[in-house]
């Protein structure tokens, strides 16, 4: 009979929901560097303008610097979404390493339970080994004790004639 662990269908539920929450991991990670690529795209901006703000005519110098305090309100916005996204990012890594333990809990047990059912069948093959060995002796013993009863018969018979 082949092995079959009981909690097959747990262990695979658990599985998962691991996998599951390993994709909100990486969407979570995947939005923690979209902004920071925004962030990154903003502060390049303002570099880029704070050294064409010098060549520029002394009408747009005004214009220029307030799309520059425009651009870094936006980068300060983003900077606490990035924070945001990553304290939820944290939030999802510690709920992945709770779902990874508990699957790691259920593959070690099933790997204890296919160890104890391989000893165990290990033991009843020993136990027919056993059985059928005894039975083998006992058959040649039988064979003897045939044997040697015909051969006294044979004895007797020789003698008696």
């Amino acid at each position: 009979m082949p092995f079959k662990y009981r909690l097959d269908k747990v262990l695979k539920y658990r599985i998962q929901k691991r996998d599951e929450q390993l994709n909100v991991v990486i969407e979570a990670q995947k939005e923690v560097q979209r902004i920071q690529a925004e962030i990154d795209k903003n502060k390049n901006s303002v570099a880029l303008l704070r050294k064409t703000i010098y060549s520029a005519h002394h009408t747009l110098m005004e214009n220029y610097d307030n799309y520059i305090k425009h651009l870094d309100e936006i980068i300060a916005q983003l900077e606490i979404k990035k924070q945001e996204a990553i304290d939820r990012l944290n939030e999802e890594k510690e709920k992945l390493a709770e779902l990874e333990k508990a699957v790691k809990v259920l593959e070690k047990h099933k790997e204890k339970m296919l160890e104890q059912y391989k000893e165990e069948e290990k033991k009843a093959e020993m136990k027919i080994l056993n059985e059928v060995a005894g039975q083998k002796h006992y058959a040649k013993m039988q064979e003897k004790i045939r044997e040697q009863l015909e051969e006294d018969e044979e004895g007797m018979l020789e003698n008696g004639n």
